[in-house]
């Protein structure tokens, strides 16, 4: 089943009068082919960000333009990570979590005008909201839980993993096929 929108993730929901945005990545089979092939939330999502910034970024100092797409993209990353949140996945969700977050990664390297802020990289740096939603992407595509140990002990010795033990162990407890128990 699919929403307005045609992606099988963002589905609208009502909660006490308001609308209310949540993502489901609990995915099967049907629901993953289908979000591979229909444009979904995230490329919805970049095209209404271009609508409302680039009338803006024309009139702005390219360092400023670059300042103003970080800042755009920490909240807009700050929402997707309290969507994520809130949704259950499955490892075929976990699968189109990683190329939704793939693609706004490309959006927004294609719009820094700095050659510096054009790698994942340098971009997470400047953007830290950013950087965790790559972490929780590569955390919620672990095979298993001793994969997701390794994944955490070898990204603090490289320093670039920023979140707390008890989000990782709150965010895999949402993979539907990890046990809770084993988790915590």
């Amino acid at each position: 089943a699919t929403n307005f929108l045609g992606s099988p993730v963002l589905a609208v929901g009502n909660n006490a009068g308001a609308p209310a945005t949540v993502l489901d990545y609990d995915l099967d089979d049907a629901a993953f082919e289908l979000s591979q092939i229909s444009e979904g939330y995230i490329g919805r999502l970049c095209a209404g960000l271009d609508d409302l910034v680039d009338p803006l970024r024309v009139h702005l100092v390219p360092k400023l333009a670059d300042e103003l797409v970080i800042g755009i993209l920490g909240s807009v990353s700050k929402r997707l990570e309290a969507a994520i949140r809130k949704s259950k996945f499955t490892p075929l969700g976990a699968i189109s979590l990683d190329s939704d977050i793939r693609y706004l990664m490309t959006f927004a390297k294609d719009r820094m005008d700095s050659p510096e802020l054009k790698s994942n990289v340098t971009l997470c740096k400047a953007c830290t909201p950013l950087a965790r939603l790559n972490q929780i992407t590569l955390l919620m595509n672990v095979d298993d839980l001793e994969d997701a140990l390794d994944l955490i002990s070898v990204s603090k010795r490289k320093g670039n993993w920023d979140l707390k033990l008890d989000d990782a162990k709150t965010l895999l407890s949402l993979r539907v096929d990890f046990e809770g128990s084993k988790v915590n």
